[in-house]
This record gives C-alpha cells, structure tokens and sequence, in this order.
C-alpha cells in the first residue's frame, strides 16, 4: 500500500501540494504541465512523479497557481476606448500566455462602480490574480480584495509601497518631451490644454511641460478642459479661433490625442495653418493620431510591455509569495514627431 496519500480526505490535492511533494515552486509545477520543455528532465520527472503519487489532476477545474485557485486571471482596464490600454491588455495576455494562464478582460468605462463589480466577478470566479489599470480614484476594493488574500497588479498606477506592486510611465517626462520639442521647432508662446487636473496623468503632464518651458524662458499658459475627448478639443480651437493671432499661442501641448485631434481640426477650419501658424502635439499615441487627415506628432507609451511588466509581477507574487517584493516599475515614454508640429 502506498505511504502517499491525498493530504486531506476532505478536497483533492491541489498545485500547491505537487509543489510541497515535489521539493519545487508552484511556477515549476505549472511551466511541468504547461511548458513542459522549460523544466530540466530532472526536475520534470520529480514533478510528474509528485503527480502521480497524489493523484493530482492536472485539469482546466483543477490546475491552480496558487492554492485553491485556478489559472484564470482578470484584467480591469479604465477605458478599453483608448487604444493605449488595449496594447496594455495585449501584454497582459502575451504573458499571460507564457505560464498557460487565460485573460478575462473587463472594461469600467470610467466608472467606479463597474471597476468594483469587475474586481467581485473575478474574485468569485476564483482569479489566480487581477492586473487593474485603475478608475482615478480610491482604490479601497482593491485594497480588500489583497487583505482576502486575492493578488492585485496595477498598470498605470504606481501601487503602494510594501502593499503592492505598480508599473507606470514617467508622466512628467513625457509633458517634458513634448514641450521641449515644440520649443526646438522656434515655438516661442505655449499653451497646455488638458483636465481636469485632478486626473493625476494630466497634471503629470502639466508638471513636466511646465518645467520644460521655465528652463527655456518660454511661457506657457494652461488652457484647462473638463475632459480629454475630441468635442472639448474642438471647443478650444473655436476658442483660440475667437480671440484671433496676436493672443494665440504658437505651440500646443494637449494632454491627448483626441484633444488635439479636435484642436487640429477647428483651427483648419477656421483657416489657421498647422503647424506653420501653430505645432500642435498629443498625447497617447492612439491608433487613429497617424490615420487622421494631419497626423498628430505625439507622446507615446510602451503599453504592450507595461502590460508584460504587471503580469510578471503578478506571476513572480503568486509563486514566490515569501520572497516577492513589492516595487513600482516606472518606464519611459517616447516622442514620435508627425506632420502636426513639424513646420517650414
């Protein structure tokens, strides 16, 4: 008679119980099952033999990366309308893919209540984990979902220090990049147009634009939104329209692509040339700032590999939960000049 049993009559050995046996992390057990091919022969028999001797099934209901729950893991994005978070979802997945984990997306439309009604669905779904690109706001459920014990990632929020992990862009940098760019190209009277500014990205922004423009002596005004959509772009460039030439700046810092896109749009219209009267810069790098009839010199961030980032933190969490440490990753967004700004 064998001297391994089940640990428990009372439930069916789990991940968690292969890993104890078998001398192994739960990431080995789940790369033996998944990607067998990444586990050295030796270390692959150990695990199959620890399978084999508990009687583990090794099925969709029963696989888990941590114990008692399964390899689903859920993705809340703030706005799945902008593009930038459908590249952070891309990497969330292409990870995700890596360890045989399937993504379930949920979209809060900016709005609270949904994020929150996302963050239960998964946890009742039995998440292995959640990467959260977060409502701007209080992020109290996500705080009680990890003191339950369920692992929450953010991406485009910083996390908490020794709370939890974040992986963000340098929002300031890039306001910086994209003021300085306008000043390279002789732009001597800037205006940032975004908001609100409690939206932590857009002040960000702001900060980073501002201090770019102190260092050269140029001025720069803020010309202050209630949203970031193309309509509050269209009503800026009427407004700059009105006042006519002399108080008109000459470059345009907008806290997004669709902001400028309005921007862009109405001062066309309105007879104004872009960019020889006025450069104008986005922000975002969404898929439709090249298709338009000017394309939009803007901002870009790296949201496929910010997505990559969070689901590694996420994975590195829930298979190594005594020796992870929290940290925010922060990368750097780039520049990329298009016909908007580019004048003469």
């Amino acid at each position: 008679m064998s001297t391994s049993s089940p640990p428990s009559s009372r439930r069916p050995p789990v991940m968690a119980d292969v890993a104890r046996l078998a001398g192994v992390s739960l990431g080995t057990v789940s790369n033996v099952i998944n990607s067998p091919s990444r586990v050295k022969p030796i270390t692959r028999r150990r695990v199959e033999d620890a399978i084999d001797s508990l009687g583990f099934v090794p099925n969709s209901s029963a696989r888990t990366l941590a114990a008692g729950r399964g390899t689903l893991v859920g993705f809340v994005a703030v706005d799945l309308g902008n593009s930038y978070f459908l590249d952070i979802a891309r990497g969330v997945e292409r990870e995700a893919d890596l360890s045989g984990q399937a993504v379930l997306l949920g979209n809060s439309d900016v709005d609270i209540d949904k994020q929150t009604g996302y963050l239960h669905l998964f946890e009742r779904a039995q998440a292995a984990g959640i990467v959260l690109a977060p409502f701007d706001g209080p992020l109290d459920e996500a705080r009680r979902l990890r003191r339950r014990g369920l692992r929450v990632v953010y991406v485009n929020w910083p996390g908490e220090a020794d709370e939890s992990c974040g992986v963000v862009v340098d929002e300031v940098l890039g306001g910086r990049l994209a003021a300085r760019h306008l000043i390279e190209q002789g732009r001597r009277d800037l205006a940032f147009v975004g908001g609100p500014l409690d939206l932590t990205a857009v002040r960000h922004r702001f900060e980073g634009a501002s201090a770019a423009a102190r260092e050269a002596r140029v001025p720069l005004r803020l010309l202050p939104t209630t949203a970031l959509t193309v309509r509050a772009g269209l009503a800026v460039g009427d407004d700059l329209l009105a006042q006519g030439a002399p108080p008109r700046p000459d470059g345009i810092v907008a806290a997004s692509d669709a902001l400028a896109s309005g921007i862009v749009q109405s001062l066309l219209l309105g007879g104004v040339r872009v960019p020889a009267d006025v450069s104008i810069t986005g922000y975002d790098d969404n898929h439709f700032a090249q298709s338009t009839a000017m394309p939009l010199t803007t901002v870009g961030q790296p949201g496929v590999e910010m997505g990559v980032q969070a689901m590694r933190l996420l994975r590195d969490e829930l298979e190594n939960p005594q020796t992870h440490h929290h940290v925010s990753r922060i990368l750097p967004p780039r520049l990329i000049p298009r016909e908007s700004s580019h004048h003469g």
